[in-house]
């Protein structure tokens, strides 16, 4: 049976698979104890992600991870769905921001997001390695943006 759980305590047991969205720890330890951890079940754990209060209503949904051997059967978009459906009375808009690459900024497109802009060179300034995603070095930060209906 598929569960989703808000993580209070401990948060950094989720590491591995934080680090598979965000592959700086130092980064993850920015946001990590200020923001609402999520963990989807089903049988085991299967996905993560972090979600901030940014102020004025606005919420980040940050480090979506699932673990490998389980991508593409559904559970990020399942996870992304429920903090949407969590967070929408209490705010007014969601955030989610990415690196630059096709396949990703359209997955977030599927869940409602649209493209709203960009951090050029983000990932080159502000972390100690390079980073690749399917092979493609990340350079630029992508942000979309969900506005929650009244």
């Amino acid at each position: 049976m598929m569960e989703i759980k808000i993580i209070k305590a401990n948060k950094k047991a989720f590491l591995d698979l934080l680090l598979l969205a965000d592959e700086e720890e130092k980064m993850i330890d920015k946001y990590l104890e200020r923001g609402d951890l999520f963990a989807l079940y089903d049988e085991d754990l299967k996905s993560t992600c972090v979600v901030t209060d940014e102020g004025e209503g606005v919420f980040e949904l940050q480090s979506l991870a699932t673990y490998p051997a389980f991508q593409g059967q559904g559970y990020g978009k399942k996870i992304v769905c429920y903090v949407v459906d969590y967070y929408k009375d209490k705010g007014k808009t969601m955030t989610v921001s990415t690196g630059d690459v096709p396949w990703t900024v359209g997955f977030y497109e599927s869940c409602g997001f649209v493209f709203s802009h960009k951090l050029e060179n983000y990932f080159i300034e502000h972390y100690e390695e390079p980073i690749f995603e399917e092979g493609i070095q990340l350079k630029d930060k992508v942000y979309l943006t969900m506005a929650f209906d009244d």
